[in-house]
């Protein structure tokens, strides 16, 4: 892997300012720029179509740094995924089978997300347990979806936890660079 495109899909509110999701998001351009190319695309700044679709095309990895709003991505994150996953582009017609039809074989993606549920609601095998025993990539596993109907392949989702109620910054920042150099 020598080239990274990381995506900054946080979508700014009053109420969620996006802070961390931009520490992180910085912090995952400065760490890998060490070692790799980095192209980088926030968001909420407004992206060109065409030129995002050639990022992908270029890039070995992508990340997705996000916070998780409702159990999936914020608006205008899946509004980019609904307007740069063109048909042609990112995948074609199934070969054999529904979802066996994705262009971007051999790249890889990670995501990187924050939530607001604490550590300990996943991988909680209590029967009253809100997540039901899932992990993180079971808790996300339809995001997962969206990028194997593409032909990416998954690499391990890093997650901040308790981000609102209990925030720890620092703790979040040290966890994330030990992420980023055991995966890539």
């Amino acid at each position: 892997m020598n080239n990274i495109l990381v995506i900054n899909g946080h979508e700014y509110y009053d109420f969620a300012k996006g802070q961390l999701n931009k520490t992180l998001f910085e912090d995952t351009v400065s760490t890998l720029s060490e070692k790799f190319e980095v192209k980088t695309t926030i968001i909420e700044e407004g992206y060109d179509i065409k030129e995002e679709q050639e990022k992908f095309k270029w890039a070995d990895a992508v990340i997705f740094q996000t916070p998780i709003y409702w159990f999936s991505l914020p608006a205008a994150f899946k509004k980019y995924i609904d307007q740069v996953y063109e048909y042609g582009v990112f995948f074609g017609p199934a070969i054999n089978q529904y979802g066996d039809g994705g262009l971007m074989e051999g790249k890889k993606y990670m995501f990187s997300t924050t939530w607001n549920a604490p550590e300990s609601a996943f991988n909680n095998h209590d029967a009253d347990s809100f997540l039901k025993g899932a992990d993180i990539e079971e808790a996300i596993a339809h995001l997962h979806n969206m990028q194997r109907y593409v032909n990416m392949v998954p690499l391990k989702t890093f997650g901040a936890h308790d981000v609102v109620a209990n925030p720890d910054i620092e703790k979040y920042r040290r966890e994330l660079k030990a992420h980023l150099k055991e995966v890539f």
